[in-house]
């Protein structure tokens, strides 16, 4: 067996964060006939609470710290958590784009627990009120640069995203990317301040979507015909796939539920599962299995969490969808006033959209990204939902889709020399396409700038001429 190495996630102090996990990985191995002793076993003890220490920093000490384990064969595996998914990816990419400066070891498995691949809703208000107050009580800083990494729709995020979307599938290369996630919150850390700790479609502080690795790329862009309103085509890429599995029960932390301390006999099997593949094949076999637990566990949604001497809350588990939003033109400059709306049915219109299809919104302050978390199954359509207590009684009616999904959008500036027109998605397109249960989609909206042949005219009039109130004229190229 490879040398293991463990990457705990964010404000961690203490390596009694990994829990009973070590250990009991080291016994089931061998049950299992894997080779596996304590002297394989490494534990990180990385530094994120520090407001100083930025992600390119964690990398560069972890590209270090690997260099002193002598190892006999050059290669390892790791085991994360949260954070610590990103951040060996990072070091994963900045071994690839700069060799001469990182270390030569290869890594061959990455398993990454409840990864925040694409970062939490919670990031952004860790830097509030609330995560000054939990850094205050624990004696450390909020590690702001590690925050703004997490934050939904960072730039530092997106472009470790997209760099594995439009990269070479890892598993052609024999490296092995797995990502396992609890399915729900642990209802016992619910803060009533802050709904986030038991949304839905998250293990309480990472979506589901948002640690999946499964994910494409879609750009609307102009067919560069000027028009009053422009149509936007739509234009896919896809990411290699990922192993990924949901783990039922499991939530982000605590000793209880959490996917990693708790050390779940379900958690302790995947894992080893994920180390027990040599190959190419074994890694697409693997991919199958996970994605028929995953079905399974769809098919069982309904959550009754108790509620003392009241009825049962009842929680429907859907599959949701994140999508990460960017509105620029083709000169790469952003449109933040710009209006964007999701229309359906035909003719399109944002009225006819599902009620509760939208689950939250959030902006990022400094990418301008705008996170959209969706109800996939309001959005497909979705059969009727029973009550596990009593199969004839409903929860909820059946729900029909409201396809083809489009979009709209409002420019702030429709007029002027230099301008931006209406724009909408082309009638063809359905944005259902490109938005998976359980995935992020990147989707990046290029307006056109329509350029007036006013801002730049010749004349062979040499008398004096005023043009501070220039004539438009019709737009270049129209």
């Amino acid at each position: 067996m490879t040398t293991l190495v463990f990457v705990h996630g964010w404000s961690v102090t203490s390596t009694a964060t990994y829990g009973a996990l070590p250990r009991q990985l080291q016994q089931q191995a061998a049950a299992g006939g894997m080779t596996l002793t304590l002297a394989d076993i490494w534990l990180s003890e990385y530094v994120s609470f520090d407001d100083a220490v930025g992600m390119a920093d964690l990398v560069r000490a972890f590209d270090h710290a690997l260099r002193d384990l002598h190892l006999l064969d050059a290669s390892i595996a790791c085991i994360t958590h949260s954070t610590g998914g990103p951040v060996v990816r990072e070091w994963l990419r900045a071994q690839r784009d700069r060799p001469g400066s990182h270390s030569t070891i290869r890594l061959t498995h990455l398993v990454m627990l409840a990864p925040a691949n694409y970062g939490s809703a919670l990031a952004q208000l860790g830097k509030g009120v609330l995560g000054k107050l939990k850094s205050w009580w624990n004696g450390v800083e909020p590690g702001q640069r590690i925050l703004d990494w997490l934050a939904l729709g960072s730039d530092a995020s997106l472009s470790l995203n997209l760099d594995y979307i439009h990269g070479a599938d890892p598993a052609s290369a024999g490296q092995y990317l797995f990502v396992l996630t609890g399915d729900r919150p642990d209802r016992a850390f619910y803060d009533h301040l802050n709904s986030y700790t038991g949304e839905d479609g998250s293990d309480g502080v990472v979506r589901i979507a948002a640690a999946n690795l499964n994910a494409c790329h879609a750009v609307l862009v102009s067919n560069g015909k000027a028009a009053t309103v422009d149509t936007l085509s739509l234009n896919v890429q896809r990411g290699p796939r990922c192993a990924f599995r949901m783990i039922a029960d499991a939530a982000h932390s605590g000793d209880a539920h959490g996917i990693m301390a708790s050390a779940a006999p379900d958690t302790v099997a995947s894992i080893l599962r994920c180390l027990a593949v040599r190959s190419a094949a074994d890694y697409a076999a693997l991919c199958t299995a996970f994605e028929q637990d995953n079905a399974a566990r769809d098919a069982a949604k309904v959550e009754l969490e108790p509620a003392g001497p009241f009825a049962p809350r009842v929680h429907i588990h859907d599959p949701r969808s994140l999508l990460v939003l960017r509105l620029s033109d083709e000169a790469g400059e952003p449109l933040p006033d710009a209006g964007f709306l999701l229309t359906a049915g035909t003719p399109a219109s944002p009225d006819l959209m599902p009620d509760g299809f939208l689950l939250d919104r959030q902006a990022n302050a400094k990418s301008r990204a705008v996170s959209l978390f969706l109800n996939h199954s309001l959005l497909a359509g979705d059969a009727r939902v029973a009550d596990p207590r009593n199969s004839r009684k409903t929860l909820r009616a059946a729900v029909a889709s409201h396809q083809p999904y489009g979009a709209r959008v409002q420019p702030a500036d429709l007029a002027g020399l230099v301008h931006h027109a209406l724009a909408q998605s082309a009638p063809g397109d359905d944005l259902l396409d490109v938005l998976s249960p359980h995935q992020t989609t990147v989707l990046d909206v290029v307006l056109p700038r329509h350029v007036h042949e006013g801002v730049f005219r010749l004349t062979r009039d040499l008398a004096p001429h005023d043009f501070h109130k220039p004539v438009p004229g019709p737009v270049i190229g129209g």
